[in-house]
C-alpha cells in the first residue's frame, strides 16, 4: 500500500482505526500523518505508532489520498473550511462523525470531492467492529472497494444506503454500551451469589461473546436459539420469563428507538 493516510484529530476511534490499519499491514506508519493540536495527544501518537505528526490540518490535508475527519461533529464545518482549497484532486475524505451527513460535507467543501460517511462501533479497537459505510456518487467502485479493503481490517463492514445510518447508530454504534451494562449486570448478580468478581466478568463476557457467535455462525434465528436453551421446567425458562415480567425486551426496543431518533434530531 503505497497511498498515504491521514487522520485530523485522532480521540480514542481515531487512534483504534489507525492501529488496525498499521497492525494488518495495510499502509506502513510512514506513510500516516497525524494532526492534533495537544502537545501530550502528538508525543503518545509518535510513541505508540511512530506515524508523522503535525500541529498543523493543512500539512494533512496536503499529504493525504485518504483523510479521516476524526474531530468532534460541532467541529466538522470550522475545519473543512480551514483545510478545503489544501487537499489532493483525487482525494477520498472519510467522515465518522454521528449527525454529519454526506450532504454537510459536501456543502462545506468544494463540489466534486469524494465523501465516505463510516459510523464505527468501539470494538474496532480489538478487530471485532461493525463498520457501516455509505459512498457519495463520486466515488468510482475502485475507490469503494479500497476504502472497503482498509476498514475489513478492523471489522465488519455493511455498506448501507446513508438514509439507515440513524438506524445504525441505535443498534451498532451506540449498542455496545447496552452489552456492557448487560454483562455488568449478570456479572454483579454472580458476586451477589459469591462468585468472585475478576470469573465474574469473565464468565459473563465470554458467555456473551459466544451467544453472539452462535447467532452469526449458525444462521438459526435468535428466537430458535433460545428454545433450544430453555428447557421444559428447567432453570432457563423460569430466567427467560422473568426477564419478560421486568420488560427486558421493551426497555432494549425502547433504548434504540430513543437512540435512533437523537441521531436524527442531530442530522436534521
Amino acid at each position: 500500500m503505497h497511498k498515504t493516510v491521514g487522520f485530523i484529530g485522532c480521540g480514542n476511534m481515531g487512534k483504534a482505526i489507525l492501529g488496525g490499519i498499521l497492525d494488518t499491514g495495510w499502509v506502513s506508519s510512514s506513510n500516516v500523518m497525524v494532526s492534533t493540536s495537544r502537545e501530550s495527544t502528538q508525543n503518545e501518537i509518535t510513541d505508540r505508532f511512530e506515524t508523522q505528526v503535525s500541529g498543523d490540518n493543512k500539512e494533512v490535508a496536503r499529504f493525504s489520498d485518504y483523510l479521516f475527519l476524526a474531530v468532534k461533529p460541532y467541529l466538522y464545518e470550522k475545519v473543512i473550511s480551514e483545510i478545503r482549497d489544501e487537499l489532493k484532486s483525487d482525494v477520498i475524505i472519510i467522515g465518522m462523525a454521528a449527525g454529519v451527513t454526506i450532504e454537510k460535507m459536501e456543502n462545506w467543501f468544494m463540489p466534486g470531492v469524494k465523501i465516505v460517511k463510516i459510523m464505527p462501533n468501539t470494538p474496532v479497537a480489538v478487530r471485532e467492529g461493525l463498520i457501516a459505510l455509505a459512498v457519495s456518487p463520486e466515488l468510482s467502485d475502485v475507490d469503494t472497494e479500497n476504502v472497503i479493503a482498509m476498514l475489513t481490517r478492523i471489522g465488519k463492514v455493511s455498506v448501507i444506503e446513508e438514509r439507515h445510518m440513524d438506524v445504525i447508530t441505535g443498534i451498532s454504534g451506540s449498542s455496545p454500551a447496552y452489552v456492557y451494562m448487560f454483562i455488568e449486570a449478570m456479572a454483579d448478580a454472580a458476586v451477589k451469589n459469591g462468585l468472585p468478581r475478576k470469573e465474574a466478568y469473565e464468565i459473563s463476557a465470554q458467555a456473551v461473546m459466544g451467544a453472539a457467535k452462535m447467532v452469526l455462525e449458525t444462521g438459526i434465528h435468535p428466537g430458535m436459539l433460545k428454545d433450544m436453551v430453555t428447557s421444559p421446567g428447567g432453570t432457563t425458562i423460569e430466567a427467560v420469563a422473568m426477564l419478560e415480567e421486568k420488560g427486558m425486551r421493551h426497555a432494549v426496543i425502547s433504548a434504540v428507538d430513543v437512540c435512533i431518533e437523537k441521531s436524527r434530531e442531530m442530522s436534521r
